[in-house]
């Protein structure tokens, strides 16, 4: 027996650099003989041998009771050697041997996804035959496929299987109380799913949709911390100098994934080039995707150093950044996609900042500050947050005033009725509460004949809206719905509006900015935190405050008496008019010189 498990021709053949897929050697050696040694092939680097060791298995033990089992091996290694085709091969053999075998079904289903073929990944997780703990993987991975797809209600149905199942996921009750935002599932928070309470489900809706849900700071700064917790552990040291660096010129370091066609890009750009490089030399470390837009070229060709860090694990990246001897480090994705929180608890930098990409608590202990201003964040609130507020003088939000070439548009062209009232929203779906939505529908039935003109952000959002209207008294006819188009056609078609209805509590943020560009006045909600804030700072700055409320009935009143007091909504549009936009939103330079500034007064010397 201890021959059978330690033959020494099979170290040889796992030795070799060269291994047959046909050895009759390998006839009635058990599994178990083979398994350590192509683990150890793979650890330095042979994953090949660990192949060919399988397959020669495999052809010498035709029928064997481990068949199921090294099918499903050979599949991982193909799989983690992207051979996904032989991969799928792989796994199929094994569930033909094994049906049960759930953990093949799973991997059959990955491998299928990678090669290209989702829908035959949804079949064989469908198909899979499984006890409850598997189900609720094949569950939720059905769930996450389907969402990639678009098809968010078959998603919905997915995760509210796996939650009957077991209710206390918190990763899945976030995408799925997301994704119920994002097709206007209301209400939102009864799930009816037996055994979630409504603290769990609050608490683990995730720290993007709790911004729509809640306007309450520290029940946001609870959900966050929790995520990040779960998400992100600390790491083992700190890289920085607590006391900093002396350098003749401040290097300040930007850590992005939006370094591409994304609003944060379109909102940063300016900012990047007009940096004093007299004072500044300005790094940046991307992870974005290289979508080949103009925006992206301009971004990088305003870095001083641009660092691509894709590929890097966490841990190499903030030791890049430490390296670089960084001294400010400002993080511009906070708690969405593609952020490096990872890198960011190594604290790589001696001062780091969160700033524009999530507009809430960012509780990463190794953050120092959270960029905003004084009304997006007052002094009453400033101590719920984390990390601390830098507040900076007037305006938080960075623009880019470059001019843009805009395209011929009209009220015929959108669907538009000439001559009506136009409200209109422009933000995703997810940020239209049942409240809001109450709201606008009352607008609507204050002023006959009016419209209210949405993105068509998702088919079933758009029924279920259409359907929520339609039980208001609101017909179809009344609502118009906007297909997504280039930015420089966005841009143009917001003038097409009358009344840009903003979302609470979460704002718009470059859509209000954009609007206010092109001249369309906006009516807010103002509320405590400061997603519900972000549009009153920029019509506060842009000399507009008349359009900041802070009720639901100062809202509904004041939206119809512009829209049924012409003098009024002229009044409106005329502070608008001219350069008052590039005079103050738009005054990227005098923007850029007060970053700078407040920057300069958290910065530490060693």
């Amino acid at each position: 027996m201890l021959d059978s498990i330690h033959p020494h021709w099979l170290d040889d053949f796992f030795a070799a650099q060269d291994a047959s897929f046909d050895d009759p050697r390998f006839a009635g050696l058990g599994l178990e003989a083979v398994l350590p040694r192509a683990e150890a092939a793979v650890a330095r680097g042979r994953r090949d041998i660990a192949i060919a060791g399988y397959r020669a298995w495999i052809g010498a033990n035709a029928g064997a009771p481990q068949g199921f089992a090294a099918w499903f091996n050979l599949g991982v290694e193909l799989a983690q050697a992207g051979d996904h085709g032989n991969a799928i091969t792989a796994y199929r053999n094994a569930l033909l041997l094994k049906p049960d075998l759930h953990q093949a079904a799973v991997n059959l289903g990955l491998a299928l996804e990678a090669a290209g073929q989702p829908d035959a990944a949804l079949a064989a997780w469908q198909q899979a035959l499984q006890p409850d703990d598997a189900r609720i993987t094949l569950l939720n991975h059905r769930g996450r496929l389907l969402e990639l797809r678009g098809a968010l209600e078959e998603a919905v149905a997915a995760l509210r299987s796996s939650l009957l199942i077991d209710p206390h996921q918190p990763d899945v009750l976030q995408h799925f109380t997301h994704l119920r935002q994002r097709i206007c599932a209301w209400p939102i928070l009864e799930p009816e799913i037996p055994g979630l309470g409504l603290e769990e489900l609050c608490l683990n809706a995730g720290p993007l949709g709790a911004l729509a849900l809640f306007d309450d700071v520290a029940l946001q700064t609870r959900i966050a911390a929790g995520w990040v917790a779960r998400k992100v552990p600390a790491a083992p040291e700190r890289l920085a100098p607590e006391g900093g660096y002396r350098h003749d010129r401040i290097r300040l370091g930007y850590l992005s994934s939006d370094f591409c066609r994304h609003a944060m890009s379109f909102l940063i750009a300016e900012v990047l080039e007009r940096h004093d490089r007299a004072q500044f030399e300005v790094f940046g470390y991307c992870s974005s995707p290289e979508d080949g837009s103009d925006i992206r070229a301009r971004v990088i060709a305003a870095l001083d150093h641009h660092v691509k860090v894709t590929a890097l694990s966490e841990e190499d990246v903030a030791r890049r950044i430490r390296a670089d001897e960084i001294d400010i480090l400002i993080d511009l994705n906070g708690l969405t996609r593609g952020a490096r929180l990872g890198a960011l608890r190594w604290k790589p930098a001696p001062v780091m900042a969160t700033w524009l990409g999530y507009i809430g608590p960012v509780p990463v202990p190794e953050l120092d500050w959270l960029i905003c201003d004084a009304r997006t964040i007052p002094a009453e609130t400033a101590p719920l947050y984390a990390p601390a507020p830098l507040a900076l003088p007037g305006l938080y939000q960075a623009n880019d005033a470059q001019p843009i070439a805009l395209p011929e548009v009209s009220r015929a062209e959108e669907g538009l009725p000439e001559d009506a009232f136009v409200f209109c929203n422009f933000s995703h779906y997810y940020k239209i509460t049942e409240e809001m939505w109450g709201a606008w529908m009352e607008i609507l039935r204050q002023v006959p004949g009016s419209v209210l003109w949405l993105v068509d952000d998702n088919p079933p959002g758009r029924r279920n809206l259409l359907a929520r209207a339609a039980a208001a008294g609101i017909p179809p006819a009344r609502l118009v719905f906007a297909a997504r188009v280039d930015p420089a056609r966005y841009r143009a078609r917001l003038a097409l509006g009358d009344l840009f209805l903003d979302t609470t509590p979460y704002n718009a943020g470059t859509v209000a900015s954009d609007a206010l560009r092109m001249g369309l006045p906006i009516l807010t909600l103002s509320g405590q935190a400061f997603a519900s804030r972000m549009a009153g700072s920029l019509l506060a700055a842009i000399g507009l405050p008349e359009g900041i409320t802070t009720s639901r009935a100062d809202y509904i009143a004041r939206a119809v008496a512009l829209a049924t007091q012409p003098a009024l909504h002229a009044r409106a549009k005329a502070a608008l008019a001219g350069d008052a936009w590039m005079r103050t939103l738009g005054d990227t330079a005098t923007f850029t010189a007060r970053l700078e500034a407040s920057l300069r007064g958290v910065m530490r010397r060693g």
